[in-house]
């Protein structure tokens, strides 16, 4: 039995392996610069005090200095449980070789303080001295002791010297921490305010973001785990003759993932992990910028194989030499510079790479886009339908919803949306059914929460009068009229006179077909629908409203992209003046008489939209009465109310949720399949010019 139990294995508790931090010099202590000027401010105290004058017997006194006239003054003071006397000498006196023996540190070659000083018993006693002492001199001549009140020792030293140091020292301490600002640690001293203040994540620490919770973004999550696979298994790669990428950008619409996806690789990555923003960088101080750069990329050879992430990359890489003004952007320019050549230093072999991310590449400096730098440019793009779907399920998980909520229904009605969207949805869905008191959320709860978040907040009390009202309804009627009979214009799906958010009094909801590419006649079409309501007011009311001006805006901006843009007149010819970079500075590519043309023509497209759409409404006026008294009795009318009103919609154009959902599912629309195959330049959806899910007002 004992040989059993020698043989069995013990139970070692296992110490984490903490990752030892670089190894620095001696750290300098403030405390020390302290220290360093209340021992100099004590010693000045103890020198240059005129409190060291050396003391004599009043015999000596009045034989050497009173007798022969030698005395201008004589200052008495209490002093502990005496009088004290100071005598000061005549200055054309003190040069007389019986004073040399007196002069010390404090009174050599002074001559405005005292020489020397004697004791009294008390300042009656002093007075009947003095005058004994001059019963031969007139008393007119006489010199009488000064009477003075004085502070103790003790006293005087604590508030004439104790009490502004500590002042001192305080007020320097406050100084300090607040210029700091908590810079680089230790205190947030303003010595180490050039530490870099990235965020540190290593094997202990808990980063519960992975891959999987990421969505959507299969393309650039293969980019970005082949990355983190490399710094695993380098190996792998460099028997191949291989090299990793040493940078790579993370290039997205806002609420695309970006930042998620730079968690995932947190989590997911089993080497340190450097995080930060790019404004980071920037301080007031001159120089400071530069030297956090250097500070972090040293901390991360001391790590490496590491990944550095710098969020927000272009609050520092903006194209240097652009928009300067007096010299206000030098230090955000040096601090690029000092970027760019940390970044250009590494060997190959390094195990260091950069993960940056951005919402306006177009902005950033060309030199740091180069190879070498940033190898990589990752889209992160709107998700499609079945990107959507993954989206939704995975905020689905924690939301207790009921059976019938479908994920991928909802991806099909919610074109546009960017995942930070889609989880607001969710959210708001989850708020919506605990308001009424429900034990799971529903389909209704969600189309409530895309409402929601679409048009803004549903005000049902707010107070309008029939007049408004009746106007607001006809305005609507005229974009579902105009959307309901024009081939290429969005089908509607919801049309409501129900105030919403800020200003909105009515607004109608359409649900594109999801594409990339868009022709000449489904831009025109979209704008009548657009227009659908300016022109209903005209045609029922005879007089315009101010209900129209978000359509105007949207109308405008179009014909615009048509003209200048997209090359879609005759007129003006196929041209672009499209300048997202402001190469131009503010100037025009074109000269004052080609802008009048623009204008002309631009002008004659909004008059022809205006005439097609005014054409169709006095075509269909029956129809459009008819739908304005229905919102006025319901006040929210849907694509079903609409059949029943006006018929069935006379074009057979299958819309993308149709396919989708109705269909086979698993395709993908015909306009996706060309987006893939590389046709030509496509169309941002989310586009102001093109809006993929229409909120009119």
């Amino acid at each position: 039995m004992k040989e059993k139990e020698n043989t069995k294995p013990k139970l070692i508790k296992r110490i984490p392996n903490i990752p030892k931090k670089p190894q620095k010099g001696s750290n300098f202590n403030i405390f020390w610069v302290y220290a360093a000027i209340i021992l100099g401010l004590v010693l000045v105290s103890v020198l240059f005090t005129n409190d060291t004058n050396k003391t004599i017997t009043y015999r000596e006194f009045e034989t050497n200095m009173l007798a022969p006239g030698d005395v201008q003054k004589i200052v008495a003071y209490k002093y502990e449980d005496l009088v004290r006397a100071d005598v000061f000498i005549k200055p054309d006196r003190l040069n007389q070789e019986k004073y040399k023996k007196y002069q010390t540190k404090s009174n050599f070659g002074s001559t405005g303080g005292p020489t020397v000083s004697f004791t009294a018993g008390s300042m009656d006693a002093l007075d009947k001295q003095l005058s004994e002492s001059q019963k031969a001199v007139p008393v007119d001549s006489q010199i009488l002791a000064e009477k003075e009140t004085r502070q103790s020792t003790f006293n005087s030293w604590f508030f004439t010297v104790i009490i502004p140091v500590l002042l001192f020292i305080g007020f320097w301490i406050f100084i300090m921490r607040k210029m700091g600002g908590g810079a680089g640690g230790g205190g947030g001293q303003i010595f180490n305010i050039g530490k870099s203040k990235a965020t540190l994540f290593d094997k202990e620490s808990q980063v519960n973001v992975t891959f999987n919770d990421v969505a959507g973004l299969e393309e650039a999550k293969q980019e970005v785990m082949e990355i983190v696979d490399f710094l695993k298994n380098p190996k792998k790669y460099t028997n191949l003759g291989g090299k990793i990428p040493k940078g790579a950008l993370l290039v997205g619409s806002p609420g695309t993932g970006k930042t998620l996806l730079a968690k995932a690789v947190a989590g997911e990555a089993q080497v340190p992990f450097f995080s930060l923003s790019g404004s980071d960088f920037v301080e007031m101080f001159v120089g400071v910028g530069a030297s956090r750069v250097r500070d972090l990329f040293k901390q991360a050879k001391d790590k490496a194989p590491c990944i550095i992430f710098i969020d927000e990359v272009d609050a520092i890489g903006r194209a240097r030499g652009k928009n300067s003004m007096m010299g206000g952007n030098d230090e955000r320019e040096n601090t690029l510079n000092q970027l760019l050549v940390e970044m250009d230093g590494f060997g190959t072999d390094s195990g260091i790479i950069i993960l940056a991310a951005t919402n306006r590449p177009d902005v950033l400096d060309s030199a740091l886009l180069r190879p070498g730098r940033f190898d990589r440019q990752i889209s992160i793009d709107k998700p499609d339908l079945v990107g959507r779907e993954q989206i939704f399920k995975v905020h689905l998980k924690p939301i207790k919803t009921d059976v019938v909520v479908d994920a991928k229904k909802l991806s099909a009605q919610t074109p546009g949306f960017a995942g930070a969207e889609i989880a607001n949805v969710c959210n708001e869905a989850a708020l919506i059914a605990a308001r009424r008191n429900k034990e799971s959320v529903d389909m209704q709860d969600f189309q409530d929460a895309i409402d929601r978040v679409i048009g803004g907040l549903e005000k049902k009390n707010k107070i309008i009068s029939p007049e408004e009202k009746r106007i607001v309804a006809y305005h609507e009627a005229g974009h579902a009229i105009a959307g309901w009979f024009l081939e290429h214009a969005d089908p509607l799906v919801k049309v409501s006179i129900v105030p919403r958010g800020v200003a909105a009094l009515g607004y109608a909801q359409y649900l594109p077909k999801e594409q990339f590419l868009y022709t000449t006649e489904q831009l025109t079409d979209g704008m009548c629908m657009t227009m659908g309501g300016r022109v209903a007011e005209d045609l029922v009311f005879g007089k315009i409203s101010t209900g129209a001006q978000n359509d105007l805006e949207r109308i405008t901006k179009l014909s615009y992209a048509m003209v200048t843009i997209y090359g879609m007149n005759t007129t003006i010819g196929n041209v672009s003046f499209h300048d997202p970079q402001n190469e131009y500075n503010f100037n025009k590519p074109y000269s004052e008489k080609t802008s009048e043309l623009i204008d002309i023509e631009v002008r004659t497209l909004i008059n022809q939209v205006y005439e097609r759409t005014m054409q169709l409404l006095i075509e269909k006026r029956e129809g459009l009465e008819k739908l304005a008294e229905k919102l006025l009795e319901k006040e929210i009318l849907f694509q079903a109310d609409l059949e029943e009103i006006l018929g069935k919609r006379p074009f057979d154009n299958r819309t993308t949720y149709d396919e989708f959902v109705n269909g086979t599912g698993d395709q993908k629309p015909a306009a996706e399949g060309l987006l893939h195959e590389g046709v030509g330049e496509t169309t941002d959806p989310s586009s102001p010019l093109v809006t993929p899910l229409n909120s009119e007002s």
